[in-house]
């Protein structure tokens, strides 16, 4: 399973909770305090849950695609060729 770089800050001034159930067994749950930002690492097609607790409970804020999130474009590498050289 690919997995892609990602980051959210948490521009609010109360702590929130990154959830996440991706494809396959993934699964992330992280706390975030006040203007910090977290990198992770998510697979492609996870969805990402960020809450918080208000007076009635804990509340989904926002709900996003890891694809979002991105730090830095996934890389592909270029497959080498298995050469021969004359012996």
């Amino acid at each position: 399973m690919a997995l892609l770089s990602c980051g959210y800050r948490n521009s609010s001034d109360r702590m929130v909770i990154l959830r996440s159930c991706g494809p396959g067994d993934f699964y992330l749950e992280r706390v975030i305090f006040p203007f910090e930002l977290l990198s992770f690492q998510a697979p492609k097609g996870a969805e990402l849950e960020i809450w918080t607790h208000g007076l009635g409970g804990p509340e989904l804020l926002e709900t996003l695609p890891s694809s979002e999130l991105l730090i830095e474009p996934p890389i592909s590498i270029p497959s080498r060729k298995a050469t021969t050289q004359p012996g």
